[in-house]
């Protein structure tokens, strides 16, 4: 599928989780939503294994790359290596407020250096062919929110940029963790809305605190786009719902069974080449979240999986372990206390 906006959907760039094993599991899923890389900092494409970084597979299409840094010639290079790669879409971070990002000043921090970002922007714009988009936060620390937004948007747009993909909250550099960042600092729809509003021919997606389709398809009556992250490790099969009701498709979501049936190959191919069945089968563990038989397939992965000699068979044996549910049950099944499982950074 060819990448085309707006785009209705995309899954978060999440350091450590959105790496291609996760991206090839969701785009079983679904074939519209637009994925993301982990960010990836220019030193690292530039410098680092391009192959283990930036390998994908042709079936994650449409697949975006998203970069951290701060300087214009690396940043372009590593655009242009990224198209080079395949990838449709180069992202800028803007918006991940670790201390190890700001201490390479890049992320969150930027939004203090709109001018900055629009050189960036401009640099990478120059070298590369695909689309060059930011995904932002609407301020930082002490900083006021609209005025901050609405210049920082001004600003690096007037270089280029005509997508924007805005975490609306505020994120605070000094006193919270990436973690609190995600949940502490109030958010700020009405900002975003408002912002689609002032900017009408700017791409304007959402993200932050998007949990489940309802939310998605309200948010679109405002923006084009969202963004959506834990979500997507907490009920991975929303994205099989997503085609057809946020991108209009009239094919049926996959049955959750075909998906791990489908996986298998990808399993033992990847597995040929040294990569550990764990680094796979962690992505899929919500797949059954809600429906009989979820625990004991989380449980049979997680206690066998590690074992020497662990193969796709593994998989099956959970698999056999979740009885199939009719569609219309699957409709129904509410999602039973504590059958969660950890989420991602974001």
């Amino acid at each position: 599928m060819k990448l085309s906006y707006p785009m209705p959907l995309c899954v978060a760039p999440m350091m450590d989780w959105t790496d291609r094993h996760c991206r090839f599991f969701h785009r079983q899923l679904s074939r519209r939503t637009l994925l993301y890389t982990e960010m990836l900092t220019t030193g690292a494409v530039l410098h680092g294994d391009r192959d283990r970084l930036l390998g994908f597979e042709p079936a994650e299409h449409p697949v975006a790359l998203q970069l951290g840094g701060s300087e214009p010639a690396a940043l372009a290079e590593a655009a242009r290596i990224g198209e080079a790669w395949g990838y449709d879409e180069i992202n800028l971070n803007v918006g991940c407020p670790s201390d190890r990002v700001q201490s390479g000043r890049f992320g969150a921090c930027l939004m203090a250096e709109p001018e900055l970002v629009a050189r960036l922007v401009a640099a990478m714009r120059g070298a590369v062919r695909i689309p060059v988009t930011v995904k932002s936060r609407i301020a930082i620390d002490d900083m006021e929110e609209w005025p901050t937004l609405e210049r920082f948007v001004r600003l690096v747009s007037a270089e280029g940029c005509s997508r924007f993909i805005v975490h609306a909250r505020k994120a605070w550099l000094q006193g919270l963790s990436p973690k609190e960042n995600r949940d502490i600092p109030p958010l700020r729809y009405e900002l975003v809305y408002r912002l689609k509003a002032e900017f009408p021919s700017l791409d304007i997606s959402i993200n932050g605190g998007i949990k489940t389709l309802e939310a998605a398809a309200e948010h679109l009556r405002h923006v084009d786009g969202v963004m959506i992250g834990r979500a997507a490790y907490e009920n991975p099969y929303l994205l099989a719902e997503a085609d057809a009701r946020l991108f209009g498709a009239t094919e049926a979501p996959r049955d959750r069974h075909d998906v791990v049936e489908t996986m298998l190959p990808y399993m033992e191919a990847r597995r040929s080449q040294g990569a550990p069945l764990n680094a796979i089968t962690r992505h899929m563990l919500g797949l059954f979240q809600g429906l009989p038989g979820a625990r004991s397939w989380r449980r049979h992965l997680s206690e066998n999986i590690h074992k020497p000699g662990a193969g796709p068979e593994v998989v099956t044996a959970a698999l056999a372990l979740v009885p199939r549910v009719s569609a219309a049950k699957v409709a129904a099944a509410p999602v039973p206390p504590g059958e969660g499982h950890s989420c991602p950074r974001i």
